[in-house]
């Protein structure tokens, strides 16, 4: 059955292609709030970052049961478009009205502004983010059956990702000056990139189908007759789903640190804010350079040895890029970012697919199909180590005495902000390599099969 899966392919090339740039799309809006939302808070709109960042984990809370409940709804979902596409394409025009009134915080009471920016983040990542997101994703497992497409695919949207990113990271701050600068500029910026997500995302959903379910060859298909409890109840019970969770929080809990860390390491500890771009490419480019090789990496080694070796890899240049970072050994450390990058992209392609097979590990041991329940992890995972991330950026800043309005900070707050950027990814990563040792869900639908 597995051979056969490998051999039929169900995506044209360009469907590869349209289904990878809805992360082009997601990241326009990600990309934008996970690297320059504090800094427009802080320094535009004068908010304190500590309550910022409190706001912000408050609102993720929110976000850790929405995920699961969308990916519920999408489950329950049956349409002509299918189950996840009228999710994906509805719920994109909400993220991008949103992503601008973000940008556009009103002159208000210093009470009425955290408010008015709380409502507007809580609806825009806790509602329509998600039930983009969790489409999208879910659309890995009803658009092909076959692994290896599963991980070029996967592959695929990283490379959209990260690319979108780096341009952001790299023109962003040069576009708002463009546009005038100040609070205007943001908001200029936060349109434009609202519109190209919504026409992106719309390209990317009309280019898929969704295949029809298939049944369990020894249960009959209970999801249709399952309560939303029983949902949890399959969920929790899949040890792998728990894992790659926790992958999720742990990877991007570290990344926004680093992110929110990084203009600010640029600007106060470098003393210029324009090698951001630098730093933001030497840690993106190689990622994505490795994306394409990571399906035929995959194909012969297989996902959980080729995972086990890039993470191990990462630790060790990781390691050298705190030594590096520490010492403002530049060169050195921009060196090891690049190949921390290069070695942190197999995880970062194949992800996707170890979701899959986690959903499949479900129907083989439970009969039931709960694609898009299971895909809750990747939103949530993502939502919730942002949102931790962020809180901590934010508390770490406030902590070390940053200014939003002074040129030059006290030593506290450049402590803090060197320790954000160059040590935190050190201790993450370490995390991440432990919980990837015990993540071969691989194996465990293999012994179904025999």
């Amino acid at each position: 059955m597995e051979g056969n899966l490998e051999k039929k392919k169900y995506l044209k090339w360009y469907q590869k292609i349209a289904y990878g740039s809805g992360d082009l799309a997601a990241n326009c809006a990600y990309g934008l709030i996970g690297s320059f939302l504090m800094l427009y808070l802080t320094n535009i709109v004068g908010m304190n970052s500590g309550i910022v960042g409190t706001l912000m984990l408050v609102a993720r809370l929110f976000d850790g049961v929405s995920d699961v409940l969308f990916g519920i709804l999408v489950d329950r979902t049956h349409t002509k478009m299918g189950k996840a596409r009228p999710w994906m394409f509805g719920a994109q025009f909400g993220v991008s009205i949103l992503l601008i009134m973000l940008f556009s915080i009103p002159a208000l009471s210093d009470g009425a502004q955290y408010a008015y920016f709380f409502v507007v983040y809580v609806a825009l990542n806790g509602i329509f983010y998600t039930a983009n997101n969790i489409a999208y994703a879910s659309l890995t497992s009803l658009i092909t059956r076959n692994p290896n497409e599963r991980v070029q695919i996967g592959s695929i949207r990283f490379m959209f990702s990260l690319g979108t990113n780096l341009f952001i990271a790299y023109k962003t701050l040069g576009f708002v000056e463009s546009f005038g600068g100040g609070a205007t500029g943001w908001r200029m910026v936060a349109i434009i990139y609202a519109l190209v997500a919504v026409a992106v995302n719309t390209i990317s959903c009309l280019m898929v189908k969704e295949l029809p379910e298939e049944k369990a060859d020894n249960k009959a298909s209970k999801e249709d007759k399952i309560s939303m409890l029983d949902s949890f109840k399959y969920l929790l019970s899949n040890k792998y789903y728990l894992m790659i969770l926790g992958v999720y929080v742990i990877t991007y809990c570290s990344m926004s640190i680093m992110n929110t860390a990084g203009v600010y390491f640029c600007t106060y500890v470098l003393g210029d804010a324009n090698t951001y771009g630098n730093f933001s490419m030497a840690a993106m480019l190689p990622s994505v350079v490795g994306l394409f090789f990571v399906p035929a990496i995959v194909q012969k080694f297989g996902i959980y040895k080729t995972n086990l070796v890039g993470i191990g890899l990462s630790v060790v240049t990781a390691g050298v890029v705190v030594f590096a970072g520490y010492n403002k050994l530049i060169p050195l450390m921009l060196i090891f970012i690049v190949l921390k990058g290069l070695f942190s992209s197999p995880l970062l392609g194949d992800l996707n697919a170890i979701i899959s097979d986690a959903a499949t590990y479900t129907f083989k041991k439970d009969g039931v199909h709960i694609d898009g329940t299971m895909f809750s992890c990747s939103s949530m995972g993502m939502k919730v180590g942002s949102g931790i991330g962020t809180a901590v950026a934010g508390w770490l800043l406030a902590w070390g005495q940053y200014d939003g309005a002074a040129e030059i900070q006290p030593d506290s707050a450049l402590s803090v902000i060197t320790l954000m950027y160059v040590l935190v990814p050190f201790v993450f990563l370490i995390a991440e390599f432990f919980v990837v040792m015990f993540l071969n869900v691989e194996k465990a639908n293999a012994e179904f099969d025999k």
